[in-house]
């Protein structure tokens, strides 16, 4: 499994707009093969920015790429410079690959 994150810092004051922004978005994620499950989460707040980050889940990296190339990527983000003032910078990325899972599984397959 492979595990996507884009931390974002989003000026204080705008937090509620930022997840509007998110709750809007057509994200066509459900379309790419690998998909496995995404969420928005919110962190902690600091004096002038809270602390997000976008997660999903694929099956693998190679997954994860495809999403990146795809039509679905370029429509679902073709909006995403029109929100710079929610931001304190860039989102930050980062990517994981599973070495140890433990629990229920979680997939298409349930």
């Amino acid at each position: 499994m492979y595990v996507a994150m884009n931390r974002f810092k989003v000026v204080r004051d705008r937090a509620e707009a930022f997840e509007e922004v998110w709750r809007g978005r057509r994200t066509r994620l459900d379309e790419m093969p690998g998909f496995i499950a995404f969420h928005l989460l919110r962190g902690p707040e600091r004096e002038d920015h809270v602390l997000y980050a976008s997660h999903s889940l694929w099956a693998d990296e190679a997954s994860f790429l495809s999403w990146t190339r795809s039509e679905q990527f370029r429509d679902s983000h073709r909006n995403a410079g029109q929100n710079r003032d929610l931001y304190l910078g860039p989102p930050e990325f980062e990517g994981f690959t599973t070495i140890l899972a433990e629990g229920q599984p979680i997939g298409p397959e349930r």
